[in-house]
């Protein structure tokens, strides 16, 4: 009954839906308060069927019931609890229903944090954001129903996808489903101030929160992605330039860009337009991610589904809001008139640039992703685009934006003279220089790729510490250290994040340039050498698993003489599923990673080893954490605590806002 009772409230939220989308645009339009207001109550309910709904389903998990299709495909009696959890949104009905849970609670905060916007603002940003839940949810209803029963229940399930079942990938979903989802935000925003044929310096004050917090989460579910794909699936790497690891990154991209731009519409007034536009892209390029991911005309090994029917009603979705969104959007962008002027050499300057930046490097992850599609279509040749093409094409841009970062955050607004801002940054310059020399020093006969990412890494970071420290102006020490404290939290998050981003660069500077990698095949009791560490694999054995079986090797790692660590790599089994994994044995350390895969078993007794010697491993994630430190200290700052004044807008008879 329970079961019933959540399909019956994913069917009532749709209605609610609806209602939200058709009454409160209606209303807006016609001036009518009380259709404005069923946006907010509607907006509420919407979330609490969601939510009631999302608990039935994952009451049937826990609770193992097979009398439902899901359930049986993607559970089992044998799993952990926190996998039986995970394995709610481990599929492609699951994950659905979380993405519209996500999306309705977006417009439950909306409605409950949103009372110092203007009525019709409001009420339309509240609209589109139902519009989206209407489309998902028919789609999720029709086309993906996650409460499907089975006429004959079986005893046990299929068990869930044994990659799946990992601490950190667990959590990957939902972060990555708040920023694609929290994009939708800003989209409506966007289109709702279309619709008002209005932008000022408040509708990027509001603007902005959505779209960090949307940042925020977007940067926590890639970097756990990323940390999975290194330690759960035993090749070694951070990042593979898959299409589902694109279909993530490019909403983060554009995101950054547009959060950049919408600090020049809140403080100048200057680049509506291209705010808007981008705001519009933003959730574009998520609602791409999800025909990427759901399709299966890309393939990748994260692919949660592999329909081209539900593929198609996908692309449906897509082209409807980017084809109304970007229509009125050429409708109205003549009416959003900039009002900031500024030169050449500012600080608006160099936020255009970032953009610039910013837009064309999602460009090129965008066309490297869909080209292979493209030539199938156009040409019938299958193509495949890899790291060479995108390291090749993408890694300029982002040099570049990280030289244009200490600058530009120092720049004042509209004018400035360059030489003058320069000038503190002086010293961090001739740091990066010295630890450019002293890179290429150490390393020999190598390319350039270390000297110049570790020295890009280091002028993001010193950058970042010397802004701070001209944010806290003259005096001694104690007087900086005051004016420090209470600096606003959006400028301290600022920094961090910058820094974050330095740090991130040296860590994949130094892995990809000074990685280590041995493959072999070796005999228990038999030590080999790895760089400066002599590896030895002790032993091999077979252990019995919760649900699965491991093959276990332990290896035993010395460094003059000395015992470093021991390591127990294994090669899984799980039976329900039938399906191999590797589990790689890691040591992490803050300057190198010491990483060992145990594979097959060999004809001569011996068993295949890979072992890498990765520097700096451990700071790209490091990095990817004080960004997300960086966009939580700046969402907590006091312009977005405290509710932002409304615009003041004349009144129409009858107390309504006017147009």
């Amino acid at each position: 009954m329970f079961i019933e009772l959540g399909h019956f409230t994913l069917i009532l939220a749709l209605l609610v839906a609806v209602v939200q989308t058709v009454m409160p645009l209606v209303g807006a339009h016609k001036g009518w308060r009380g259709w404005m207001a069923v946006a907010e109550p509607a907006a509420t309910v919407q979330f609490f069927l969601l939510g009631f709904s999302f608990a039935a389903l994952t009451y049937a998990f826990v609770t193992s019931d097979f009398s439902l299709r899901l359930v049986v495909a993607n559970s089992h009696t044998a799993k952990p609890m926190l996998y039986k959890i995970s394995g709610v949104w481990g599929n492609h009905e699951g994950s659905m229903l979380l993405w519209c849970v996500i999306l309705a609670f977006f417009g439950a905060l909306a409605a409950w944090f949103g009372g110092n916007l203007p009525d019709r603002l409001r009420a339309r940003v509240l609209g589109v954001q139902a519009s989206v839940g209407v489309a998902f949810l028919t789609f999720l209803i029709f086309t993906s129903n996650p409460f499907e029963r089975l006429e004959f229940p079986p005893l046990n399930g299929q068990d869930l996808n044994p990659l799946l079942q990992d601490p950190g990938l667990a959590f990957h979903p939902p972060f990555l489903y708040i920023g694609y989802v929290g994009l939708s935000m800003s989209f409506s925003f966007a289109v709702a101030a279309l619709i008002e044929g209005r932008v000022d310096a408040a509708w990027g004050r509001w603007v902005r929160p959505w779209t960090l917090l949307a940042w925020l989460n977007l940067t926590i579910g890639i970097a756990l992605g990323s940390w999975w794909a290194y330690y759960e699936l035993g090749w070694g790497g951070f990042w593979f330039w898959d299409p589902v690891e694109n279909a993530s990154f490019m909403p983060w991209l554009i995101a950054a860009a547009l959060l950049h731009s919408a600090i020049v519409v809140e403080k100048r007034e200057a680049l509506k337009s291209w705010t808007i536009l981008l705001a519009i892209l933003a959730f574009g390029f998520s609602l791409i991610g999800a025909f990427i991911v759901r399709s299966g005309v890309l393939t990748s090994v994260h692919a949660f589904a592999n329909d081209p029917e539900r593929g198609v009603y996908l692309l449906l979705i897509t082209a409807f809001f980017m084809g109304g969104a970007l229509t009125l959007y050429a409708a109205r962008a003549g009416q959003l008139q900039a009002k900031g002027v500024f030169s050449l050499v500012s600080r608006e300057s160099a936020l255009v640039a970032n953009n610039v930046l910013l837009a064309v490097a999602t460009f090129v992850v965008f066309l490297g992703t869909i080209w292979p599609l493209v030539a199938e279509l156009l040409w019938d040749r299958k193509l495949s685009v890899g790291s060479p093409f995108f390291d090749a094409a993408f890694t300029p841009f982002m040099m570049a934006l990280a030289i244009i970062l200490p600058i530009g955050s120092m720049l004042p607004w509209k004018r400035a003279k360059l030489a003058n801002t320069i000038r503190p940054l002086y010293g961090v310059l001739a740091a990066a220089f010295a630890v450019v020399a002293i890179v290429w020093t150490v390393q020999t006969e190598r390319s350039m790729i270390a000297p110049i990412g570790v020295a890009l890494g280091t002028w993001l970071v010193f950058g970042a510490g010397v802004d701070l420290l001209q944010r806290t102006g003259r005096g001694g020490a104690a007087a900086k250290l005051r004016r420090l404290i209470h600096l606003p939290r959006a400028d301290m998050g600022r920094v961090t994040a910058h820094a974050g981003l330095g740090i991130t660069f040296i860590g994949i500077a130094a892995i990809t340039a000074w990685q280590i990698e041995d493959i072999r095949v070796a005999k228990p009791g038999e030590s080999f050498r790895v760089g400066a560490y002599e590896v030895t694999l002790v032993d091999v054995r077979q252990l019995e698993g919760p649900n699965y079986i491991s093959t276990m090797a332990e290896m035993r790692v010395d460094r003059n003489g000395a015992e470093v660590t021991t390591l127990f790599p294994e090669k899984r089994i799980y039976p329900v599923a039938n399906m191999p994994t590797t589990e790689a044995a890691i040591d992490n350390g803050i300057f190198r990673d010491l990483y060992l895969v145990i594979g097959d078993p060999q004809g001569n007794g011996g068993w295949s080893v890979r072992t890498f010697v990765k520097p700096f491993a451990s700071w790209i994630w490091a990095g990817a954490i004080i960004m997300s430190l960086g966009g939580l200290l700046s969402l907590t700052d006091r312009r977005f605590r405290v509710a932002a004044g409304a615009r003041k807008t004349p009144k129409a008879s009858g107390g309504v806002p006017a147009e």
